[in-house]
């Protein structure tokens, strides 16, 4: 199968999910996807980006928590 936006090979991987809307932030880890090897795009399944949109709607109990640093670049300029 090629990549949609450029073309390249792309491949069965399991992926990390990043989400943000306002202050909330998700991840979710382990999703199938299929990544380009060449630019990186990642495209998932219907039923996958269904799932996704659930736990980014739906209150579900984390198997953890991480504390991240923030920083913002326009301090450093």
């Amino acid at each position: 199968m090629k990549c949609v936006f450029c073309g390249g090979r792309v491949e069965k991987k399991k992926v990390t999910f990043s989400y943000e809307e306002d202050s909330k932030y998700l991840l979710v880890k382990n999703v199938p996807a299929e990544v380009c090897t060449k630019c990186g795009e990642k495209t998932y399944s219907p039923e996958v980006t269904d799932e996704l949109l659930r736990f980014a709607k739906e209150k579900f109990k984390p198997v953890k928590t991480i504390k991240v640093p923030v920083f913002d670049y326009t301090s450093r300029v």
